[in-house]
């Protein structure tokens, strides 16, 4: 299972949007999302804070990211014999792990701080609820696998992720096709 000892920060800024400010903080249990407070957040951050629990198995993907291939209903490992998940999995599936997050979005721009920090909100939700999806769909790919498989995997994908974003910033010219003109054509 996982290290449960620490609390991971990502914090993401834009440089031509000095007024965007994103933290998100992560740390992982051996549980179903039954710790209260496993981020240690101060009494005045219990009070703002909204809890939302994301169900891999039953909260809606929308129809552009959908794969029915990924989908924790309808998968099954090989590997662990884990899934497919049914209703009600996080109180009978074990072992089972919670990724504890807190996302704080800010953006002070008068007029557009609410609608904007909702939106990456949201955003960043649906990413969760995809990840975490294809992370349990994927389990035959990475189960067994020691920490140096993991970080030559992490390489391999990251070149090939690079390599398309290189295409698609240089794309490739079409071939060279041969026109005929009604003359050159037989008939």
């Amino acid at each position: 299972m996982c290290s449960t000892n620490f609390i991971q920060l990502a914090e993401y800024t834009c440089s031509f949007i000095p007024k965007l400010n994103v933290l998100i903080k992560t740390k992982y249990e051996n549980n179903n999302g039954s710790t209260e407070n496993c981020l240690d957040l101060s009494e005045e951050e219990l009070k703002v804070r909204i809890v939302d629990h994301v169900d891999i198995a039953f909260d809606e993907l929308t129809g552009k990211h959908y794969k029915r291939e990924e989908d924790p209903k309808f998968f099954k490992s090989e590997k662990t014999n884990r899934g497919p998940l049914i209703e009600g999995w996080r109180e009978t599936d074990s072992p089972i792990m919670c990724s504890y997050k807190v996302v704080h979005a800010s953006f002070e721009v008068w007029g557009l701080q609410t609608k904007v920090e909702d939106f990456i909100q949201r955003g960043i939700r649906d990413i969760l609820l995809l990840g975490h999806r294809q992370a349990f769909a994927w389990l035959d790919e990475w189960y067994g696998m020691t920490l140096e498989d993991v970080r030559i995997y992490e390489r391999q994908k990251q070149a090939e992720t690079n390599e398309k974003v290189q295409q698609n910033i240089n794309p490739q010219p079409a071939k060279e096709t041969e026109i005929m003109s009604p003359e050159n054509v037989e008939s």
